[in-house]
């Protein structure tokens, strides 16, 4: 009897989980399944390679989806350092009972917890005004320079975003390093650092990578914190400078479906932009788990 309950509870909660997950992937589907529908027909080549004409009802799309793969990665480049130093300080180096630690790893919990919008009045106030106004100052620069919305501040102002997802997860990638390849590793001879540096880095790498997708896919698709930080109404021209502004896929969106004047007859374009963003995205992604599962061979095949 006993063992007739425990199955069925078991399967009652097998079946539950199967349905959420049912629940999610159906959703998705959903979602892309009604964007393709009504965007794929509006696909092609101009729209693909042309900047946005007759008030961005007519066109394309290029600008935007330069400016938002330049952002992206920019954004990659600047928080991938930082976060996996944090993450590598806060868990091979710190003391178990440092304060200071301590308060880090409050602050990175506090800092997911932000609202995009006010990461974008951050970028603002500190990137633009006083990093940009200084370097402006410094510089003698007689008029706005850097001390303006652009490309830079705004990848910034998104890697500080995207920071607590790459510190959790390479965090976490170190914490599944077997502490036998450590101990094993200080036992012949090396020091922490080339432990670090030729045992536990090459390890958790793959879990870094991860994290490099968590953030990129947190990333491309955020428009709050680039509002104003660099993302342009309308720029036919592509963002050549760190200082210049861009326009960006996300932002486009919106403006389309806020700002048109003929909804209906936007929608073609506005769906069609969607179903970009979402390409790219994914895109992007799939860079970083071919670069992820790459690593993840090499690591296995050394072992």
């Amino acid at each position: 009897m006993k063992y007739t309950t425990r199955r069925a509870v078991g399967l009652g909660l097998t079946g539950l989980t199967a349905l959420a997950a049912f629940f999610i992937v159906g959703m998705l589907a959903l979602i892309l399944l009604d964007v393709a529908r009504n965007g794929a027909h509006h696909l092609s080549w101009t729209f693909l390679t042309q900047p946005p004409s007759d008030g961005m009802m007519g066109g394309g799309i290029f600008p935007a989806i330069f400016g938002t793969a330049a952002l992206t990665l920019l954004m990659t480049v600047a928080v991938m350092p930082v976060g996996v130093l944090t993450a590598v300080y806060l868990h091979e180096y710190a003391p178990p009972e440092s304060r200071f630690a301590r308060w880090v790893r409050v602050a990175v919990v506090n800092l997911a917890g932000v609202p995009s919008i006010v990461f974008g009045l951050f970028g603002l106030g500190f990137f633009i005004l006083f990093v940009g106004g200084n370097l402006d100052r410094m510089l003698g620069y007689e008029e706005m320079h850097w001390a303006q919305p652009g490309i830079l501040w705004a990848s910034l102002t998104l890697a500080v975003l995207t920071l607590p997802v790459v510190i959790v997860s390479t965090e976490e990638a170190l914490r599944a390093v077997p502490l036998e390849q450590r101990t094993a590793s200080l036992a012949l001879g090396a020091t922490q650092s080339q432990t670090l540096a030729r045992v536990v880095l090459p390890g958790a790498l793959p879990g870094i990578l991860t994290g490099a997708v968590l953030a990129i896919s947190r990333g491309a698709g955020e428009v709050a914190p680039i509002l104003f930080t660099g993302a342009a109404y309308f720029l036919p021209d592509l963002p050549t400078h760190l200082d210049s502004q861009f326009m960006h896929l996300g932002y486009h969106t919106y403006v389309m479906a806020t700002q048109s004047p003929n909804v209906t007859e936007a929608s073609g374009p506005l769906y069609a932009t969607v179903l970009v963003l979402l390409a790219l995205t994914f895109a992007l992604n799939l860079v970083a788990v071919i670069i992820r599962t790459r690593t993840r061979r090499k690591a296995a095949s050394a072992h």
